[in-house]
């Protein structure tokens, strides 16, 4: 048997298809699934392989690169080799309707040492077939969703058994629960309650403040909340493409993360018109600064995310972004990530929403998305149009 039982598994696999579903509603007998998996989940990958064939899917298996692989793509390439893309591979991505990602990784830090060149190559790549699937997305064409196997490499850079690791991830996607998929449909409509109340609010700025940061973001026009929208199995957040020019004050994270091979923790980013001028770390700083300075967007917000603790049950760093972007525990977790922005949180029609549009809207553009995360204590403040003042989250929940 695996970390995972055969039940557990099946429920797995089930809240996934639902979070393909929800992401994309239309889905149809014979659309093309692409299912994209490190080798060390194959059973929770056959588990959902069976039941996408059941619902009469057509699916294109991807097996990912192993670690050694990966040293060879990133360390052992000429640039014209990591800037190679695939014949064809353009027009895959345009034809699939969904995509679903496991992530199962055996090696958290294989890629440290790599030349901040050779990562911005492969980054630069990986962001062309994502913004394909970013706007087939905004189009209603195409869906997509991921989760996080439980591993020993993960378990133990959390610094948790398999077991504790593992049991993170059964509570946290409610794989214990009898129908995992109608409690996701519970916090599916809870959230929405929350994007409605914050919609009826006309922010102008919202205003973070814990005992490591005073940060202050500028909502910015045509804006929306968005969240637990089927894209990642746990999701919890409520987040928004914030203006990035309306960016000012301190933000610190926290809560480590593992960023392409490297361990980074304490990221004190100062922002002044927008951009970060001050970086530090108390471990990987000359990383983050590198990443930062990877081209023009990289050191600008391109999110802004809060959790509620009524909703997650998460309360273990996981290494591993998807769960620690996610934390509930005692206060919660507002996070913000450097880098690009999402369009969906436009408020009218995407199609619309022309380069020059996203530029005069202040919509961020970069090669690099990195979720910084905080969960101490804090208190969010909306300023409203109006002028007038509201607490919209204190103690790790929304007062709505």
């Amino acid at each position: 048997m695996g970390v995972l039982s055969k039940k557990q598994l099946g429920k797995y696999a089930d809240a996934l298809i639902w979070g393909l579903k929800i992401s994309r509603p239309g889905f149809k007998k014979h659309d093309t699934i692409q299912l994209r998996f490190n080798t060390a989940a194959l059973d929770l990958v056959e588990a959902l392989y069976g039941r996408l064939i059941k619902l009469k899917f057509n699916i294109k298996l991807k097996m990912l690169p192993t670690p050694a692989m990966e040293l060879d793509l990133y360390g052992k390439t000429d640039k014209a080799q990591r800037n190679f893309i695939f014949s064809g591979e353009k027009e895959f991505w345009n034809s699939i309707n969904g995509d679903i990602y496991i992530h199962a990784p055996t090696s958290l830090t294989h890629l440290k040492g790599i030349p901040s060149s050779n990562l911005s190559d492969i980054s630069n790549v990986k962001g062309i077939l994502r913004n394909i699937r970013i706007s087939n997305e905004e189009k209603g064409l195409a869906g997509w969703t991921m989760c996080t196997y439980p591993t020993e490499e993960l378990a133990r850079n959390a610094g948790l058994s398999l077991k504790e690791y593992s049991r993170q991830i059964v509570k946290a996607c409610f794989l214990d629960e009898k129908d995992p998929t109608k409690k996701w449909e519970e916090i599916f409509r809870s959230s929405g309650k929350i994007k409605k109340w914050l919609a009826s609010l006309n922010i102008d700025t919202i205003r973070t403040e814990s005992k490591s940061m005073d940060l202050e973001v500028r909502l910015g026009e045509k804006r929306q909340f968005l969240g637990v929208s089927g894209q990642n199995i746990p999701s919890f957040e409520v987040f928004t493409s914030p203006d990035w020019r309306g960016t000012r004050g301190v933000y610190y994270a926290n809560l480590p993360s593992f960023k392409e091979g490297n361990y980074v923790e304490g990221v004190r980013l100062e922002f002044k018109e927008g951009r970060a001028v001050k970086i530090t770390a108390g471990k990987g700083e000359r990383y983050v600064k590198g990443t930062l300075a990877r081209d023009k967007g990289a050191s600008q917000v391109g999110e802004f995310s809060l959790t509620d603790t009524r909703f997650s049950k998460i309360d273990k760093f996981m290494a591993d972004t998807l769960f620690d972007e996610n934390h509930g525990g005692k206060y919660g977790n507002c996070h913000i990530a450097v880098g690009f922005s999402y369009s969906d949180t436009f408020t009218g029609s995407i199609a619309k929403l022309t380069p020059a549009l996203r530029e005069k809207l202040g919509y961020n553009s970069s090669s690099v998305h990195w979720d910084l995360v905080n969960t101490e204590d804090k208190k969010v403040t909306a300023t409203l149009k109006n002028g007038k003042k509201v607490t919209i989250y204190e103690k790790g929940q929304f007062k709505y």
